[in-house]
């Protein structure tokens, strides 16, 4: 295959997405939840969405324009899915078919079942895929590696695979600024950027930049679509077990019933809770993103101003908003 029907398969992957069945798509929602309790459907469907967008023909060919293709000799590529939210692994298999190399992935145990689904509808929509598209439980015959993990687990993936070209991806977070003058609105959608996933994604919010004397108040009045979280299990015993935390120990911490905010230095929050840090000046706070800058996907902001990022916004990038600001593309180019 070359580029153009490469991306031809993945325009017609992303119509099969929008138009599956809802017997089909209830069957997906059914499997990927009896493996993780995390994975609704509402962030199932909310994550083949966002996988949807991704296929436009239009993002698809803006984001292969920006490089040149050539003649790809094809490699392994050993694929390291993490399993955090709902599919996350698809930008790594999509960049590696797309480049015309060879999946072989290692699907996370927490979800094992959506990304193999998805590779099943691809297949169906263009076979010649099939050598491309393999789903393993060891990496050792990769040329190459994708890994995503944790801060530990990162050790480990560099043991194993350093003396091959890689890519190694280490926990981050994403973080928001406000500055008092934000509409009812715009705190709004940051609500979507705090809870969808239950803010288990590297681009949720967990923490807060605000200035000293920063009211709470209008925040918090502007959370309450997003109030329904504490209905899931999960996620209310990691609410009831922070809570009592806070209280056992006297800190201070304020609390809308479903969200506790805390004052901390910290980058990554608890589920259940997000951090908050002020900020006296724009220097000031400059300051504090460039230091954090190395943990941060990405800053959420009124208009993007201090990252790109509007409100609402950080669960929805463009294929060309690589994770860690690493260009996969130009990596697999590269081998």
């Amino acid at each position: 295959m070359n580029t153009e029907e490469r991306i031809n398969a993945f325009t017609q992957l992303g119509t099969r997405i929008e138009t599956l069945p809802e017997e089909t798509r209830y069957e997906w929602y059914t499997l990927a939840r009896a493996r993780n309790n995390w994975l609704t459907p509402e962030n199932v469907q909310l994550a083949l969405e966002g996988i949807r967008k991704y296929l436009q023909p239009d993002e698809l060919r803006q984001w292969v324009g920006r490089y040149s293709f050539g003649e790809v000799q094809p490699r392994k590529v050993g694929v390291v899915m993490a399993g955090n939210i709902p599919a996350a692994g698809f930008h790594d298999m999509l960049s590696v078919l797309i480049s015309g190399h060879i999946l072989h992935a290692k699907l996370s145990s927490q979800d094992p079942f959506l990304l193999n689904a998805i590779g099943g509808l691809l297949l169906e929509v263009e076979p010649a895929f099939a050598p491309f598209l393999v789903f393993a439980d060891r990496l050792n015959d990769a040329d190459a590696v994708i890994a995503t993990g944790s801060d530990n687990s990162a050790r480990y993936f560099h043991y194993y695979f350093g003396k091959k070209p890689h890519i190694i991806r280490q926990n981050r977070t994403s973080c928001a600024v406000l500055t008092g003058e934000e509409t009812a609105h715009q705190l709004a959608a940051l609500g979507r950027d705090i809870f969808q996933y239950f803010g288990l994604g590297c681009r949720n919010v967990s923490k807060l930049f605000v200035p000293e004397g920063y009211d709470f108040d209008l925040f918090f009045e502007n959370q309450g679509e997003f109030a329904q979280v504490i209905h899931h299990n999960k996620y209310v015993n990691n609410y009831d077990y922070n809570k009592s935390i806070y209280l056992i120990n006297s800190l201070p911490h304020l609390d809308s019933g479903f969200l506790l905010l805390h004052e901390s230095e910290a980058l990554v929050s608890p589920v259940s809770v997000v951090y908050y840090e002020t900020w006296r000046n724009p220097a000031e706070l400059q300051q504090k993103l460039d230091a954090a800058a190395p943990k941060i996907q990405c800053v959420v902001s009124g208009g993007g101003v201090y990252g790109g990022v509007d409100f609402g916004q950080a669960q929805r990038p463009h294929l060309w908003d690589y994770a860690d600001r690493v260009d996969t593309i130009a990596f697999l180019l590269s081998l």
